[in-house]
């Protein structure tokens, strides 16, 4: 019988350790992120809010997290992934707890400021920090291991949401929105403070590797580096890079049309006639269901073929083809969430191969700054995507007219991902 490659022992190992926590840890991240979109369902109504004001709330979150996305990276590079990471999680935790006490839109816009702010540095944290540990044609399937999260957020967070608003509405005094942020809240800290016990800083302090398990790790890593030896390595390779900025142009358009979907899909799902919170929480899940299913075909396949811009420009062209036509059946349920459906694992199950693309040119302080540059033009999007589709429902009736906005977005992108090397990125 003939004994199993030591590497392939050695990273089954260390995605075991590592990938299933992070994992968790960004579901719990997303979905405080997101479940303002459930908790729109009564907040509006109670707070006396309009749409715009909701989509400009929900819109600031980006903001706060835009400003500190690169200086939380760099701070994470300098202290280590186990404390920073543990920082992120308890404060973004206990900031959206605080929003069950909004009273007021300045009150919402504050603390939807504040909680951008506290979870910026998360998504680029963890994904430097995965480039520490794995080699570049490993990352296509473990980066969509991690990012599971954000789609199981809503597969888990859709019904659940809808549940806690339903069964906790009025007890204790207190809404089925306000209970909402209080529970959802938990997850985030106790995982913050796990998180220390959990996380090494590095492959050098993980106890549970071997001497032998960490010097195969650091020849895999050495290999790597000398298939990119042309990779740039400081702060100023990683800011002033055109290519970074053209990877946050095109997650710009993948996460205007991701926004759009995480956080009015409770919205369009209750538009197409469907009136209970539990339901719309089911329906909500399956196109999140989708995505899960996406990002695990479409990573797989471009690290199996060693090839990543095709693998993000055709998932964009079907993505937005969908997203499109969603807008001719605005009022069937079904047709609404099939479309949403397929939109969600063509766009966020490109999103992975996406990710594996700054550290092909990028390494170290570069690629701590890289990851959070491209990140932080991208989230620009947030302010972009709710601001637009909260105006677009209150003067038209229908956010139709930001769908095919989105839409167009992806095909320029598209644009964007052919001019990428493909001697670079492929690999």
């Amino acid at each position: 019988m003939a004994m199993e490659d030591p590497v392939q022992v050695l990273y089954r190992k260390i995605t075991w350790k590592l990938i299933p926590f992070l994992c968790f840890c960004y579901l719990a991240a997303y979905l405080d992120r997101i479940n303002i979109g459930f908790a729109k369902l009564q907040m509006l109504g109670d707070l006396q809010f309009s749409e715009t004001a909701f989509g400009l709330g929900a819109g600031l979150f980006f903001v706060g997290y835009i400003i500190f996305e690169v200086p939380s990276n760099l701070v994470l590079e300098k202290v280590g992934a186990k404390v920073w990471i543990a920082r992120i999680m308890i404060t973004w935790g206990l900031l959206s707890a605080c929003t069950m006490l909004v009273t007021t839109p300045a009150q919402f816009y504050i603390v939807r400021f504040l909680l951008g702010a506290a979870e910026a540095g998360f998504l680029p944290g963890v994904l430097y920090y995965l480039t520490t540990w794995f080699p570049t044609q490993r990352r296509g399937r473990i980066i969509a291991l991690f990012m599971i999260g954000m789609p199981l957020s809503s597969v888990i967070g859709g019904p659940l949401s809808g549940w806690i608003m339903g069964a906790f509405d009025n007890t204790a005094g207190l809404r089925g929105w306000q209970w909402l942020f209080i529970i959802e809240a938990i997850p985030s800290v106790l995982l913050g403070i796990l998180t220390f016990w959990a996380l090494p800083n590095s492959h050098h302090s993980a106890k549970w590797l071997n001497t032998k398990e960490k010097e195969l790790l650091e020849n895999e890593l050495r290999k790597d580096d000398v298939e990119g030896k042309n990779s740039k390595h400081s702060f100023r390779d990683g800011f002033f890079n055109l290519k970074v900025w053209m990877l946050g142009g095109i997650d710009f358009s993948i996460l205007l049309s991701a926004y759009a979907m995480a956080f009015w899909m409770p919205t369009f799902i209750r538009n197409a006639g469907v009136a209970d919170n539990f339901h719309i929480g089911v329906l909500t899940a399956l196109p999140s269901a989708a995505a899960l299913i996406g990002m695990l075909m479409i990573g797989a396949s471009s690290d199996r073929h060693r090839e990543r811009r095709w693998h993000i420009i055709v998932p964009f062209l079907v993505g937005a083809a969908a997203m499109a036509g969603s807008t001719f059946f605005s009022h069937n349920v079904v047709a609404t969430v099939a479309l949403f459906a397929i939109a969600s694992a063509a766009i966020i199950g490109a999103v992975p191969v996406f990710f594996s693309l700054p550290a092909t040119f990028l390494k170290g302080r570069a690629a701590a700054t890289g990851f959070a540059l491209a990140c932080s033009l991208a989230n620009i999007a947030g302010l972009v995507s709710n601001s637009l589709m909260g105006i677009a429902i209150d003067v038209t009736g229908s956010g139709s007219g930001a769908l095919w906005f989105f839409a167009c977005c992806l095909l320029l992108s598209s644009l964007l991902v052919i001019a990428l090397p493909a001697k670079l990125v492929n690999r």
